[in-house]
């Protein structure tokens, strides 16, 4: 994907990761209260574009293990990166013109596995009666 700051525009920037996440099953593509587009697997955030003043432009924010994020800023730096804003949450920040198709997709698969069963847990915990209400690291626009 070839990067062109004066053309592209948000929506259109989104659309390989739309059509790729849209592919497993669940994901839903929406939007969050800045307008900027999400993908959400049962209600809970899989990967939406960066919208905080700290990211560069074009970047992907996508749900990860802090593990798995560890040795992908390791093992592919141009690619993947974090601020300090976002290094405590389970995230990694990805420049979408540095990325392909496949290595996408892979990343979008781990991350909708960690957000189902995200939603899985809420749903248990609702059901039982705890209050779930945390504020969410993945609308991190409101600065």
């Amino acid at each position: 994907m070839k990067r062109s700051p004066t053309t592209q525009t948000p929506v259109n920037t989104f659309k390989l990761v739309r059509t790729v996440g849209l592919a497993l099953p669940d994901v839903e593509a929406t939007t969050k209260y800045d307008g900027s587009p999400v993908l959400k697997v049962s209600g809970s955030f899989m990967a939406g574009l960066a919208t905080h003043r700290s990211v560069e432009p074009e970047t992907l924010v996508v749900r990860i293990g802090l593990e798995e994020r560890a040795w992908l800023l390791e093992d592919a730096p141009e690619t993947y990166y974090v601020t300090d804003y976002y290094r405590r949450y389970p995230v990694v920040l990805v420049r979408l013109s540095r990325i392909d198709r496949d290595a996408l997709r892979d990343l979008l698969s781990v991350s909708w596995r960690l957000a189902l069963a995200k939603a899985r847990h809420r749903g248990r915990t609702r059901r039982h009666g705890e209050r779930t209400t945390m504020p969410s690291p993945y609308d991190p626009g409101r600065r």
